[in-house]
């Protein structure tokens, strides 16, 4: 056929490769024969398809250009052949017209990632820790060192590929030959098969094994905090390099403070009688639970004053107290008071605050009624009412 292939495709002669791929494809997926299985369509596809062949390739380009004829008898498809993975690496990105397939897949690859998790206290978490882990991992066989292979035997090419991991399969169709690499049976895609296997490993450079290793916690850490520890994971196949293990943090409820991002909060209970004259209780720190003996030089307490007054619910900040950030700083302690009232009186208990209800006019209260807490649709709903 005399046609110019440029025009097949509809591109200009001066076009690139990726405008020639992009014309292939629309014009491959409007006369395919699943689309069109008539016969006109199917002829245009292979003239579209071979002329893609050619414009694809840059020595066939550049002879095509030169006007050399480059199937040596025209459009029918009687020169090498169109190989099938031409077509699918024309939608997939490949590169077409290119020798030689993908190649033998490697028996070396990296391992996996590992996951553990690692409860540990709040203090331990705020502060940081050093903790003792025992994994179960894959690890390189100290018998074949990795290769897989008995000692004193090594891999061999592969005599039903030939060592390319894989083998060509062709088959005749309206497109002429078409012809498909599969990963070989023989060696499974390695291109060289192990005679001998390594007794330990089974020929997989690799054996399980339980270790110890130790995890550095750094101070700041919270629940679902992952620590890595790069390339002590699983070896990967053929004694492959390690994949890296990750150290994910639970911390364990604490008996008295709860955390919230870096702030801690905790509630204090004071008598009524404390809580209108004023008092100073004494508070734990969470310093207090690393504490490794006295005389360590760690605050395990300190003071903390309740102004008289104090109403129930009222919340004390101490800055700095909180847990220490992973990028510096620290948070605060939220200390919520809880003001007491007795709840069994003896008679010169009930005497005397008789007495003190008498003196502050509190003998029959009249209570101080005050609006519910309103929701934002309400607030929203009372500001357009004021308008």
């Amino acid at each position: 056929m005399s046609q110019d292939l440029y025009e097949l495709l509809g591109v200009d002669r001066n076009a690139d490769a990726d405008t020639i791929k992009k014309a292939y494809r629309r014009l491959a997926r409007q006369l395919h024969p699943d689309v069109n299985p008539d016969a006109e369509s199917q002829e245009k596809f292979k003239q579209v398809s071979a002329a893609y062949e050619v414009l694809s390739d840059p020595q066939k380009r550049s002879a095509y250009d030169r006007g050399a004829d480059p199937f040596g008898g025209g459009f029918g498809g009687q020169g090498a052949g169109f190989s099938f993975t031409d077509i699918m690496d024309a939608f997939f990105g490949g590169t077409p017209g290119a020798a030689g397939g993908r190649g033998p897949r490697p028996r070396v690859r990296r391992g996996q990632d590992a996951l553990i998790r690692l409860e540990v206290d709040l203090a331990e978490a705020a502060f940081g820790v050093s903790r003792e882990l025992k994994v179960d991992t894959a690890v390189r066989c100290s018998t074949c060192g990795g290769d897989g292979a008995a000692p004193g035997s090594h891999p061999v090419p592969c005599e039903t590929c030939r060592g390319a991991g894989e083998v060509a399969h062709v088959q005749r169709s309206f497109l002429g030959e078409i012809r498909t690499l599969r990963p070989c049976a023989a060696c499974r895609g390695y291109g060289s098969i192990i005679p001998d296997p390594c007794r330990e490993c089974a020929g997989d450079g690799r054996v399980r094994s339980r270790r110890s290793l130790t995890v550095k916690i750094p101070a700041g850490v919270d629940t679902g905090t992952r620590v890595q520890l790069a390339e002590q994971g699983e070896v990967g196949p053929g004694g492959g390099p390690a994949g890296d293990l990750y150290v994910e943090i639970h911390v364990a409820p604490h008996p008295v403070f709860i955390r919230n991002g870096n702030d801690l909060h905790c509630t204090v209970s004071v008598p009524m009688t404390a809580a209108a004259l004023g008092t100073t209780i004494t508070m734990p720190t969470l310093e207090a639970d690393l504490e490794q003996g006295a005389g360590s030089g760690v605050e395990t307490d300190f003071e903390l004053p309740i102004p008289p007054g104090t109403q129930s619910g009222h919340e004390i900040t101490l800055r700095g107290r909180g847990v220490p950030g992973l990028r510096g700083g620290r948070g605060d302690l939220i200390v919520t008071v809880a003001v007491e009232t007795p709840a069994r009186l003896d008679a010169r208990q009930e005497q005397l605050l008789r007495e003190l209800a008498q003196i502050r006019g509190e003998e029959q209260p009249a209570g101080a009624m005050r609006p519910a807490h309103k929701s934002v649709f309400g607030r929203l709903r009372d500001a357009f009412t004021a308008h």
